[in-house]
Order: structure tokens, then C-alpha cells, then sequence
């Protein structure tokens, strides 16, 4: 392994009131940062060379949006950002052929290029909403992972051991479990790890569930004579659930691209205790104003009051202020039993008309046996009034029809 030099020029002078600010705000909300004492010598180095430090998140285009759970490490690196230090957006066009199995008890299927194509068109567009876009360095990993040959992948392999690899938590169990793991697998860790190397990155940013891979960076960088990066993980956002990540598969998400109204109802959904870990991950109030706000709410203060803050926070980042507080006034609305301004209209004819047909004809159920469920548990309204009878008919006229507190339609029949 090559000898790698000391990451500052003056290791043992105490950090300026600058680099301790800078550190704290690279910890809030932190799971680890790894090694803090290197992190804190590259940016004593960062300052007295007024080079910019150069801050890593790579993410694998899985999907085609990105939920508020995405954004606790586009955050950070906002923040970081603001600091002057150039960030990296790596989008895993390449990693993404391979599938990670991190956290995961089986193989995650490879996307296919089309895929990969698709989503990665969303993903840059939807990160500058957190991200200033105009200082942010987008780049793919395919640029030096596709011109990789067989000797460079054979001599990537034999920079790790299969010792080591098998100590990644998830390889551990699905081997002890008699699960199989395929050795196109390994090569996802050595893939993100390279993509380090090839990006000279300070700081490489990711959720818990990455640490590994993010390790795994560190010591290619060594290998590859490189100054190694720091490694600074981020807890998994819980879900609107208040059990398990916030996840589009688990229906548990809000995505930064849903309407406010709706992004403004989910997050008043969470429980009171999730609150405080949001406003630690998600908001950008200082750690001094979510305390005085928590002192405020323990004294006595309705929990709502901090939770409508919390909603209009994030609803005005991807939408706008105004959009914010017609979001509010909205929930208000719909919480007194009222309508929105905004509903569709729908014209049905032959009336007289049964409620479940009416239902599926204005696009509020899927189908008539869904609306009878609907109707059974008391979540039908027509013009206020909760309907209880599956053969209801509604005569000539126009009513307001709703279901459940979100979906509403104004049905004019004939």
C-alpha cells in the first residue's frame, strides 16, 4: 500500500473559529464522520490554501423520483456547498447495471440501459431543487467505468480480499444463511469505491446503510496513491409510517415532485415524536431555534403548531411560500369539513345513477367493489354527507362527491 501524506499542512494547529463551525454543521444530524481529526486537518488545509474541498454523493437512478429521504444527504451537501466547497452529484448510470444489495437479503435485479436512461433524466432536474445547480460538478459514472478492460477490472479485484468482503453485513448473512451471492455482486463496492479514485474526492456522503461502500473508497484511494477520503453517513430517514425508511415501496414516501397540498397534509400525517428527527434531518432552522421550539411545545405549546412550521418549511423548498400557505388554508379547509376551491369537474349521464358507478365514473375509486368497501367503512361523502347505503342513487343535479380527506369531485349528472 503506498505511503499516503497527512491530509494538512498543519496538523497540529487548533482549528479557527471557521473550521469549527464547518465541522459542526458537517455533523449535524450525522450518524459518523470518519476519521473526524482528517476531516477537520482538510479543512484547516481547505482554508489556508483557499482550495475548495471536493464533496462526494453518488446515487443510482433505482427509480425515477426522489423522496424527502433522498435529500437528508442533498441537504448536507447543500449545506456544505454554502460553505464554498465544490460538490460532486455522481449519478450511477454504470453501478446502477450492477444492482447494490446493501441492506437488501437477496439480489437486487440489474436495471436495464433503458432504465437507467429514464430515470437519470429526472434525477439532476429533481436534485437542484436542494442543490444550487450553478455550483454543483454532474457527473456519470460510466465515464471511466465503461472504458475499464479486463486487465484494469482484474487488477481493481485484487485490491480487496474476499475475507474482507465477506465482513459486509449483508454478504455475512445470505452466506450463513445459504443464500447465493453472485460474484458480479462484489463488484458493486469495488465500482463506487473507484468512482472515488477517479473523482479525488475529499468527502464521500451516504446513508448508514452505505458505510461499507463508502469505506471501501477510502482504502481504493490509498491503494491507488490517493489521500483518502473522509466518510460521513447520514441516518435513513423514517417514514410517514414511523417504522420503517422512508421507502416508494413500502408507500411510506413524499416526493419532492407531489403537489403541495398533498406534500403539506403527509408531513402534518407524521407522529409527534417523528417530528423532531425531521426537523433535525430535513430543516434548515438552526439546531438553537428547533430546541427553543421544542422547550415551547413541552411548556405547553400544541405539537401541531411546530408540525404546520415543519410543512410549510418543506412545502415552501419545493414549491414556493405562497404555494405554502394555500396548502395550509387548504388542510384547514378540508379538517372543517370544507371543499377545496380547486376540484374536478366531472358530467356523467343517466341518472338516476348508483353512488359505486358514479364513484368509478369520476376517477375515485378503481372500481365499484373498492367503492362499496369505501362506502362500508363510512368513507363516502356526497354534499357533507356521510353515505351508508351501497344502493344509493343520486337523481338529476350536482353534488359534491368526496372520498376519504383528500379526493373530492364536483359530478354534475343528467
Amino acid at each position: 500500500m503506498s505511503t499516503i501524506a497527512s491530509p494538512s499542512p498543519h496538523p497540529s494547529q487548533p482549528p479557527s473559529a471557521a473550521v469549527q463551525e464547518a465541522l459542526a454543521i458537517s455533523l449535524r444530524g450525522a450518524e459518523e464522520l470518519l476519521p473526524q481529526a482528517d476531516w477537520i486537518a482538510k479543512l484547516q488545509r481547505a482554508e489556508a490554501s483557499g482550495q475548495p474541498l471536493r464533496i462526494k454523493l453518488g446515487l443510482d437512478p433505482t427509480a425515477p423520483d426522489i423522496h424527502l429521504g433522498h435529500t437528508v444527504v442533498l441537504n448536507k451537501m447543500r449545506q456544505l456547498q454554502n460553505l464554498g466547497h465544490q460538490v460532486i452529484f455522481l449519478i450511477g448510470d454504470f453501478t446502477g447495471r450492477i444492482g447494490d444489495p446493501s441492506g437488501r437479503n437477496s439480489t437486487r435485479p440489474p436495471l436495464t440501459e433503458e432504465q437507467i436512461k429514464a430515470n437519470a433524466q429526472t434525477y439532476y432536474t429533481q436534485a437542484s431543487l436542494v442543490l444550487d445547480p450553478q455550483k454543483t460538478e454532474i457527473r456519470y459514472n460510466s465515464e471511466w467505468s465503461n472504458g475499464l478492460g479486463a486487465a484494469d477490472m482484474i487488477a481493481l479485484a485484487s485490491k480487496y480480499t474476499v475475507a474482507r468482503m465477506m465482513e459486509r453485513d449483508d454478504f455475512h448473512k445470505r452466506f450463513h444463511g445459504g443464500q447465493s451471492i453472485s460474484i458480479h455482486e462484489f463488484l458493486y463496492p469495488l465500482m463506487q469505491g473507484y468512482d472515488s479514485v477517479a473523482l479525488k474526492a475529499d468527502l464521500e456522503l451516504g446513508g448508514t446503510d452505505q458505510k461499507f461502500n463508502l469505506l471501501m473508497g477510502r482504502h481504493l484511494q490509498q491503494e491507488y496513491g490517493q489521500e483518502p477520503q473522509c466518510v460521513l453517513t447520514m441516518p435513513l430517514l423514517v417514514g410517514l409510517d414511523g417504522v420503517d425508511k422512508m421507502s416508494k415501496s413500502k408507500n411510506n414516501y413524499i416526493g419532492i415532485t407531489e403537489d403541495a397540498n398533498t406534500m403539506f397534509a403527509k408531513v402534518l400525517s407524521i407522529s409527534d415524536e417523528l417530528m423532531w428527527d425531521w426537523y433535525t434531518l430535513l430543516s434548515f432552522r438552526s439546531l438553537a431555534e428547533i430546541e427553543a421550539l421544542r422547550k415551547e411545545v413541552a411548556q405547553g405549546r400544541n405539537p401541531k403548531d411546530a408540525k404546520v412550521l415543519l410543512a410549510k418549511e418543506i412545502t415552501a423548498r419545493f414549491h414556493s411560500a405562497a404555494a405554502a400557505e394555500a396548502a395550509e388554508q387548504d388542510f384547514i379547509n378540508r379538517s372543517k369539513g370544507g371543499v377545496p376551491e380547486d376540484i374536478p369537474e366531472v358530467r356523467l349521464s343517466g341518472a338516476p345513477l348508483g353512488i359505486g358507478q358514479i364513484l368509478k365514473s369520476a376517477g375515485l375509486t378503481a372500481s365499484t367493489g373498492e367503492a362499496n368497501r369505501l362506502i362500508d367503512g363510512h368513507g363516502v361523502r356526497v354534499d357533507g354527507s356521510t353515505v351508508g347505503d351501497r344502493g344509493l342513487k343520486l337523481t338529476a343535479g350536482s353534488y359534491v362527491v368526496q372520498v376519504g380527506k383528500r379526493k373530492f369531485a364536483r359530478v354534475h349528472l343528467s
